[in-house]
């Protein structure tokens, strides 16, 4: 017989390594099989993306003027020159990877959207976002956990919220159920001998009822991922993601979602986008960045092939940088931002929102790209239009979603 205080003490060897509690699984009914159903992937670009050299107005005098050394060329015949979307809007360069997503429709870009907050502090930013609640610091759960209570459902899986990260992110945190795993193969039980059938015997035989359940649910779940081996799915369709750990993350939620585990909410990130120093234009810091970051979507999209149907992928950043280069050829912290839109059911091609203009009086603050879209509008479009839920309400706690606000990305 095992006891609390035996589990608790034997823990660094007997816990399952999945970076939640054990009264997770306790909360977690596991259904047998999964069918076809809608995913969302959110990725974070962690650090404040420039989003004005990743999406570059081109057509706009004042970003010129503004960006002596780090803008990037309007389009044309020679290497490095924006890549022209819509004729006024053209993608860095490094993002040739998705230009084919744009131009088939299946990639949509928001630009100067962001949060009605004007924090430059990235901890603060990137919270309200996760949390979706600008301003307000008190919010003890994520948009994404509380989408997750929206909808329940039946047959829900012990991978239905899945985040390919060390820690679980703020927008999975709350009551909902979440895991967080850096590999798919570490999923299970870490020791450094065999224990699984040694402490299943015991969780069998706990006297604490919730404990048994704990334990019980928590094999369940390692056989079950077991059982679909994710990791029998290689790259499809020509599928090359890039050899770093948001790529390998990508791949890993493309194994999840082929492997028919359950999964709904996917959420990992990319970081290093806080160049205060050094930025670059079409090469340097910002090039290298976008250069994983665009090809590790893309190799996403295509490795589902068939399966983009049912996903949408949608990108975010804190905020985004301010208008004007400094001294460092850099860019300082500043306010609105692009978000990128990705997945069979995205109306693509085009690029979404207000333009506000870069203008010195056109800016926030006189700084920075104005918002003309508050982020929580693009969640709201995705939560209401392609996961379903009826009542956003609970979701956006003190913000009215309305399709009236949506900028049209989905039907």
């Amino acid at each position: 017989m095992i006891s609390r205080r035996i589990f608790l003490r034997d823990g660094a060897f007997a816990l399952v390594s999945l970076g939640f509690a054990p009264s997770f699984l306790a909360r977690t009914v596991l259904a047998a099989g999964a069918s076809s159903r809608k995913v969302l992937v959110a990725l974070f670009q962690r650090g404040a993306v420039d989003g004005l050299n990743m999406v570059i107005p081109f057509g706009e005098r004042a970003y010129y003027a503004a960006r002596p050394s780090i803008a990037i060329a309007r389009p044309g015949s020679a290497a490095g020159t924006a890549l022209d979307l819509d004729g006024f809007f053209g993608f860095h360069p490094r993002l040739a990877p998705l230009k084919k997503l744009y131009d088939a429709r299946q990639l949509a870009v928001v630009h100067a959207c962001g949060s009605p907050d004007s924090t430059r502090s990235h901890f603060d930013a990137q919270d309200y976002m996760e949390s979706a609640t600008p301003g307000v610091k008190s919010t003890h759960d994520g948009w994404l956990n509380r989408c997750l209570q929206a909808r329940q459902a039946q047959d829900a899986t012990p991978f239905r919220a899945v985040s390919l990260t060390p820690q679980l992110p703020r927008s999975l945190q709350g009551v909902a159920p979440a895991l967080a795993m850096s590999q798919i193969s570490q999923f299970g039980i870490r020791a450094d001998r065999p224990v699984e059938t040694s402490f299943e015997a015991q969780y069998a035989q706990a006297s604490d009822v919730v404990l048994h359940k704990t334990g019980r649910e928590a094999f369940e779940a390692i056989r079950m991922l077991k059982d679909a081996d994710p990791s029998r799915h290689s790259p499809a369709n020509g599928a090359a993601y890039p050899r770093s750990p948001y790529g390998d993350a990508l791949r890993q939620i493309a194994q999840l979602i082929k492997a028919d585990v359950g999964l709904e909410v996917a959420f990992t990130e990319s970081g290093q986008w806080d160049h205060h120093v050094n930025e670059g234009s079409s090469t340097g810091q910002i090039a290298n960045r976008l250069d994983d970051f665009g090809r590790g979507l893309a190799a996403l999209a295509t490795d589902l092939g068939d399966r983009m149907a049912e996903v949408v992928i949608v990108t975010m950043s804190e905020f985004g940088r301010a208008v004007a280069e400094n001294g460092n050829r850099r860019t300082d912290h500043g306010h609105g931002n692009c978000m990128l839109v990705i997945g069979g059911p995205v109306r693509g091609g085009k690029v979404y929102g207000r333009w506000p203009g870069l203008e010195p009086e056109q800016r926030f603050e006189g700084r920075d790209l104005a918002v003309t879209t508050d982020f929580r509008d693009v969640f709201g479009e995705i939560v209401v239009r392609h996961l379903g839920v009826a009542n956003p309400s609970r979701v956006f706690p003190g913000y009215a979603i309305s399709p009236a606000k949506f900028v049209g990305f989905l039907g």
